[in-house]
């Protein structure tokens, strides 16, 4: 479970800049950074929207399995 802290800064991001908040959270070859590109791309707020329903409702634990962990993720180092 992340941090309160790690929770308002991926919001603050979500806010200014959507696609690199759900890049942050799922990885960058995510169908999660795909759709909320495209909506950044037709409308800011869309895809400000999707952000933030993604980062706040969505539960990582249980959608997050091996086959989709970011780059940057532990076992990788």
């Amino acid at each position: 479970m992340p941090s309160r802290c790690a929770i308002c800064c991926e919001i603050l991001i979500a806010v200014l800049i959507p696609p690199l908040a759900v890049c942050l959270r799922y990885g960058c070859c995510s169908v999660e950074f795909f759709i909320a590109l495209v909506l950044t791309i037709l409308g800011y707020f869309p895809g400000v929207i999707y952000a933030l329903c993604v980062i706040v409702y969505v539960n990582r634990d249980t959608y997050f399995d091996e086959s989709r962990l970011p780059l940057y993720s532990p076992i990788y180092s």
